[in-house]
C-alpha cells in the first residue's frame, strides 16, 4: 500500500491530507474554497488517486495561506506515499485539451525540486479564487514532493477550462511516474538513490 497521511498546523492553517497512490479516484476535499475543491477532485479522479483533505485557513484574510500550506502538505504526503521509489518510472507526462485550451505537464520524481510554470490566465480570479494562487501551490507541492515540474499553456481563453485542464494534465502527469514498473527492480537512477 503506497499512501500517506500528512498533518500540517500552523497560526493560519490547519490541514490534513490523506492519499492513497494505487486508488480508483476517490476524493473527499474539505477546503472552504469551492473551485479548489473542484480541481482536488479533476485531481484524483484523473489520476486514480484517492485523496482526503481537510482544511481550515484565515480565509477572512484570502486564501493565499490556505492554498499554499495545502501544496505543502499534499507534496509531503505524495513523497511519503513513494517511500524510496523502487520500481516507479519515475517520469511522467500529458497533453490535455479542454475545449479550447491544451495544457502540457511534464515532471521527474527526481528527487530535486525545480518548477517551470508557463500558465498565463486572462483574469484576476477564476471560481473566486486569485489565478497566481495556483503557482503557489504547485509551487509548495514541487518543493516538498521533491518533483522537477514542467506546467506549460500552449493555448486557451476560458480561465474555467485553463486550471481544469492543469489539474487534469497534473494528475495523469504523476500517475504515469509514480506508476510501478514490473522491470524495474531497483530506484530509477544509476545514482542508486533519488
Amino acid at each position: 500500500m503506497r499512501n500517506a497521511e500528512v498533518k500540517r498546523t500552523t497560526k493560519e492553517t490547519d490541514i490534513y491530507v490523506k492519499i492513497e497512490l494505487d486508488g480508483t479516484g476517490g476524493c473527499s476535499p474539505e477546503t472552504g474554497i469551492p473551485f479548489l475543491d473542484h480541481m482536488l477532485n479533476l485531481f484524483a479522479r484523473h489520476g486514480l488517486f484517492d485523496l482526503t483533505v481537510r482544511a481550515s485557513g484565515d480565509l477572512e484574510i484570502d486564501a493565499h495561506h490556505t492554498i499554499e500550506d495545502l501544496g505543502l502538505t499534499l507534496g509531503e504526503a505524495i513523497a511519503q506515499a513513494l517511500g524510496d521509489k523502487r520500481s516507479i518510472r519515475r517520469y511522467g507526462s500529458a497533453l490535455i485539451p479542454m475545449d479550447e485550451t491544451l495544457v502540457q505537464v511534464a515532471l521527474d520524481l527526481s528527487g530535486r525540486p525545480y518548477m517551470v510554470y508557463n500558465v498565463e490566465a486572462r483574469g484576476e480570479t477564476v471560481g473566486g479564487v486569485g489565478t497566481r494562487l495556483f503557482h503557489e501551490f504547485f509551487q509548495a507541492l514541487s518543493v516538498k514532493a521533491g518533483m522537477n515540474l514542467h506546467i506549460d499553456l500552449i493555448r486557451g481563453e476560458e480561465d474555467h477550462h485553463i486550471f481544469e485542464a492543469v489539474f487534469k494534465a497534473f494528475a495523469r502527469a504523476l500517475d504515469m511516474a509514480t506508476e510501478l514498473d514490473e522491470r524495474v527492480k531497483c530506484i530509477p537512477s544509476t545514482k542508486g538513490m533519488l
